[in-house]
């Protein structure tokens, strides 16, 4: 990869023997694996076996979720939060687990919309919940630094699985929970 970083710059114009370029090629390509880590991850890796029999039957959800993702078509980062929540039907999951699904999903170039479903649907066959809610708002540099460049846009995107989708209080719940602000 090192070698492909280097044709790159050339290709922009670029001496890649100059001083402050000299270790560039380098530190992209390993900046680009640390990137797309998610490749290299598992769903049994991330649950550990952290999935237990629980009564619960309340919603539990996890917001605020940073995540960062690179644009499949350009790219470029994309950069935002995600919000999750499941409805649990005698299984829980370690609360750690689902931002780390977040992240294993979100490092692997994407689309925000494809990567809201993937959320839901491995959250759904790792503990099969009666129910599962994602939204995610994120800002992408695709459309901030070329293209239209709007600085200030956001894309939402939301995927509702089972009790979130049959149900308009359930999903109300879930939206409202997502609005509070912390203190």
């Amino acid at each position: 990869m090192d070698d492909l970083f280097e044709k790159i710059l050339v290709e922009i114009g670029e001496d890649p023997a100059r001083e402050g370029l000299e270790k560039t090629p380098s530190r992209a390509a390993t900046s680009m694996r640390f990137l797309t880590q998610g490749y290299g991850m598992s769903l049994d890796e991330i649950l550990n076996e952290a999935v237990f029999e629980e009564e619960c039957d309340e919603m539990v959800v996890v917001k605020d979720i940073e995540l960062y993702s690179l644009c499949e078509h350009h790219m470029l980062p994309f950069i935002g939060k995600a919000h999750v929540a499941y409805v649990p039907d005698g299984r829980i999951v370690g609360l750690s687990k689902i931002p780390r699904i977040v992240d294993m999903l979100s490092r692997r170039l994407q689309v925000q919309e494809r990567l809201t479903v993937e959320v839901a649907t491995t959250i759904e066959e790792a503990i099969r919940p009666k129910g599962v809610a994602v939204v995610i708002e994120a800002a992408h540099l695709c459309m901030m630094m070329r293209g239209v460049q709007k600085q200030n846009s956001r894309a939402v995107t939301s995927c509702m699985l089972g009790a979130f989708k049959r149900s308009n209080r359930t999903r109300a719940e879930f939206l409202n929970l997502i609005r509070t602000t912390r203190r």
